[in-house]
C-alpha cells in the first residue's frame, strides 16, 4: 500500500477561505491536495482566512460553494471612515477585508479621515455587511494605534469593564484575611525566589529550596493563586472567560486580567506575603521524584533574580543563594536528559526582540538567547504540569480534567516532511507512521548553528498537529508525556485557573456537577480557539514591525538565508531581523529558474546554478507594503 497517496476527496470538507483577485475565493485542503474555487456570489459571507465548510459542485473545474462559516478569522476590522451619499463605509486597512456599511444613525462622533477605527459587523444585507464603529483608535501609522488595532481585530481589548476594575480594587483593599493565612501550608521561612526576564512586570511562579535531613531536596513550584481572587460569577471571571489568555505584542502586553490582579495581588514580588498554589516535590540527587504534595500555600519570596543574574552566579559558583541555584540547575539538566531519552522533541525556535524608540519605531532587532536559567525554570514548570496531570488522571476517572494534548503528526504531513528533508540531503525513516523523535533530535544536533537549522525546525513544526486543550487525554507527543496539563500560568491563561479549581475540588473531595462538565467542555474549546487568536495577533505585530523596519532600509543590502521556495517564488529570511520576504523567480538574475519539487531545489535552465534551503544570498530591499504586510527582496549576484 502506498501511504503517500491522497485520500479520495469528499463532496464536503473544511478549510481556510482565501480571498483572491476579482472577488474569487479559494478553499484549500492539504489533506486531499485540492483547491476549490468559490465564485463571488457563493461566498455566503465568508471572509479572508475564515474557516469554512465548502461543498464541491463541479468536479471538472473544482468549483464550489461555502455552506457554512465555522469560525471567523477576525472579530473586528480596522480602517478609516468614508462618507457616502446615504451612509458611512469602512475603508479597510487590508483590502481583503470587507467594506462595512455603517448607517448615519450609528455614528455620533465622526472621526477624521486619517484616524483609524475598528468596525464590527452586526448583520448581513443584500448590499453587504452592516455594522457599527466599535472604537476610534487614533492617527494612522501611530504605533499605539496600529498595535491596539491588531489586538482588537482578534477580539482582545486593552480595556476592562468598570465592574472588573472595581472588583480588583476591592480585593486589593481587603488584603489577605488572617483566616486564609492560617488555612494554608506556610512556606514563608523557606528560601524562595523568582527568576524572570529583566523587563518582567508580573511574577507568576517562584521556586523554594531546602536540603532535607536525608540528603534529598524539597523543591516547591509556587504558582500565583489566581483562583482565590477570580471567582465564578464575578466580572473578573467574565473577563477571563472572554479573553482566556494574555496577548504579547511587540511593545505591550494585553493582559487577561486587570493589572491590580496580574501585576500586584497575584505577582509573587519579593518581600511580600502572597497566596500561592504549589506543587512540592522531594527529589533525590539523581533527579527522581520521591514524593509529591499539592495544595494552597502562603509564601514570601526572598529574592527576585533576572535570568542573567542567576546565570552569572551559577557560572561563577559564587553569590547569593548559590547552592540552591547550582543544585536546581543540575537537577534541571537531569530532567532534560530524561525527557529527551523518553521521546521528547528538541525544538528551540529563533525569537527576536525589537529595540524601539519612544514613538515605537524599530531601531534595531536582537535575537533572544536562551541560557541555562531559562531552561531551569522551564524544566520545573514542565515537571509541575506533568505531575499534576498524572495526579488528577489517577483520581478523576469518573470526573473531568483539563489536559494539554498534542497529537502525533498525520501520515500525509509526515510524508511531506520526509520529502522536504530528503531534498536537503537527509533521509529519515518512518516508524509507526511518524519519524521517530530521536531521529529528528539527532538531525537537529547535526545541523545545529547551520543555515538550514531554522528551516528544518520550521518544517518540523508545520508537520505537527497543534497542541490544544481537551478534557479527553491522548498525551503530549512533542513533550513525550503521557499526561500533561497547564498549571503554572493562571495569571495569563484561563485553562490554568480551571486546573486549579478542579485540583481543589479533587483535594476537598467535591463532586463535579453536570453543569460544571458542560462548562469545562465549552471552555477548553474556547481556550484553544482564543489561543490561536492571540498567537495570530502576536505574529501580526512582529510582522508589522519587521516590515516597518525594512521600510526604512529600502535599497540597502543585507545577508539572507533561503527559507522556502515554490514554482513562482523564493522566500528569504534576513539573518538579523528574521524578516522574511519574497523574491520572484522571474527576477532572479542570471538565468531562468525552475523549481525541482522532488529535490527541493531551484535550478537554472541554462547555466544549472542551484539555490537550496539554507543557502546564503545577498538581498536588496526592493519594496515594502505595511498595509499588506509584505517585503519584496531582489537577489544581488
Amino acid at each position: 500500500m502506498n501511504t503517500s497517496q491522497k485520500q479520495p476527496t469528499p463532496d464536503v470538507f473544511e478549510g481556510i477561505f482565501s480571498l483572491g483577485k476579482n472577488g474569487i475565493g479559494y478553499v484549500r485542503s492539504k489533506e486531499y491536495d485540492l483547491v476549490v474555487e468559490v465564485p463571488l456570489h457563493k461566498h455566503n459571507t465568508a471572509l479572508n482566512k475564515d474557516i469554512v465548510r465548502v461543498r464541491i459542485e463541479n468536479r471538472t473545474d473544482n468549483t464550489g460553494v461555502v455552506e457554512e462559516v465555522i469560525r471567523r478569522a477576525k472579530m473586528g476590522f480596522a480602517g478609516t471612515l468614508d462618507k457616502k451619499d446615504a451612509y458611512y463605509q469602512l475603508k479597510p486597512s487590508d483590502n481583503r477585508d470587507p467594506e462595512i456599511i455603517i448607517p448615519f444613525t450609528e455614528v455620533t462622533d465622526v472621526p477624521a479621515p486619517d484616524v483609524k477605527i475598528i468596525a464590527v459587523i452586526d448583520r448581513w444585507s443584500i448590499e453587504g455587511p452592516l455594522g457599527h464603529i466599535d472604537r476610534i483608535l487614533g492617527p494612522l501609522g501611530d504605533n499605539a494605534t496600529e498595535m491596539v488595532a491588531l489586538a482588537l481585530e482578534r477580539g482582545f481589548d486593552d480595556r476592562f469593564s468598570p465592574e472588573a476594575d472595581r472588583e480588583a480594587e476591592l480585593l486589593k483593599e481587603r488584603g489577605i484575611p488572617q483566616s486564609e493565612r492560617d488555612a494554608r501550608r506556610d512556606f514563608r521561612d523557606i528560601l524562595t525566589f523568582t527568576i524572570d526576564p529583566a523587563d518582567a512586570k508580573d511574577f507568576d511562579d517562584a521556586l523554594s529550596f531546602q536540603v532535607l535531613p536525608n540528603g534529598n531536596y524539597e523543591i516547591g513550584i509556587h504558582i500565583a493563586d489566581v483562583s482565590y481572587y477570580v471567582r465564578p460569577g464575578t466580572a473578573l471571571e467574565q473577563e477571563a472567560q472572554h479573553r482566556t489568555t494574555s496577548v504579547y505584542l511587540v511593545d505591550r502586553t494585553i493582559p487577561m486580567l486587570p493589572e491590580i490582579i496580574s501585576n500586584d495581588l497575584c505577582s509573587l514580588r519579593p518581600h511580600e506575603e502572597k497566596l500561592a498554589y504549589s506543587a512540592v516535590f522531594e527529589m533525590d540527587p539523581q533527579g527522581n521524584v520521591v514524593s509529591d504534595w499539592f495544595g494552597r500555600t502562603l509564601i514570601n519570596s526572598d529574592k527576585r533574580f533576572t535570568y542573567e543574574e542567576a546565570q552569572e552566579i551559577i557560572d561563577k559558583g559564587a553569590g547569593e543563594h548559590v547552592e540552591a541555584l547550582v543544585t536546581l540547575n543540575t537537577l534541571a539538566k537531569i530532567l532534560t536528559d530524561k525527557r529527551m531519552s523518553e521521546g521528547a522533541l528538541s525544538m528551540e525556535s529563533t525569537e527576536i526582540k525589537f529595540i524601539l524608540d519612544d514613538d515605537g519605531v524599530p531601531l534595531r532587532v536582537q535575537k533572544k538567547v536562551r541560557i541555562d536559567t531559562n531552561k531551569l525554570i522551564e524544566e520545573f514548570m514542565l515537571l509541575a504540569n506533568k505531575r499534576v496531570a498524572e495526579f488528577m488522571s489517577a483520581r478523576t476517572q469518573k470526573s473531568i480534567f483539563v489536559y494539554r494534548i498534542h497529537d502525533k503528526p498525520d501520515m500525509e504531513k509526515t510524508q511531506e516532511l520526509r520529502t522536504f528533508l530528503k531534498g536537503l540531503g537527509y533521509v529519515l525513516p518512518i516508524k509507526n507512521g511518524v519519524i521517530p523523535s530521536s531521529e529528528i533530535n539527532a538531525l537537529l544536533r547535526v545541523v545545529d548553528d547551520s543555515d538550514t537549522q531554522s528551516a528544518i525546525q520550521t518544517a518540523v513544526v508545520r508537520s505537527m498537529a497543534k497542541a490544544i486543550y481537551s478534557t479527553q487525554n491522548i498525551g503530549h507527543y512533542g513533550l513525550g508525556f503521557a499526561y500533561y496539563t497547564h498549571f503554572t500560568s493562571p495569571i495569563r491563561r484561563y485553562p490554568d485557573v480551571m486546573v486549579h479549581r478542579l485540583l481543589t475540588m479533587c483535594l476537598e473531595g467535591t463532586e463535579v456537577s453536570r453543569a460544571d462538565f458542560e462548562h469545562y467542555e465549552r471552555m477548553v474549546r474556547r481556550s484553544s480557539e482564543r489561543e490561536k487568536d492571540a498567537q495570530y495577533a502576536e505574529w501580526d505585530s512582529i510582522a508589522y514591525k519587521q516590515v516597518e523596519y525594512m521600510s526604512r532600509h529600502i535599497g540597502e543590502i543585507f545577508t539572507g538565508t533561503i527559507s522556502g521556495m515554490n514554482s513562482r517564488n523564493m522566500y528569504v529570511t534576513e539573518q538579523e531581523t528574521q524578516a522574511t520576504g519574497m523574491v520572484r523567480l522571474k527576477d532572479v538574475p542570471g538565468d531562468f529558474f525552475e523549481f525541482d519539487e522532488k529535490n527541493y531545489v531551484l535550478r537554472g535552465k541554462k547555466k544549472k546554478k542551484e539555490y537550496r534551503i539554507g543557502d546564503h544570498v545577498q538581498i536588496k530591499v526592493h519594496a515594502t507594503d505595511l498595509k499588506k504586510g509584505f517585503i519584496d527582496y531582489v537577489i544581488i549576484p
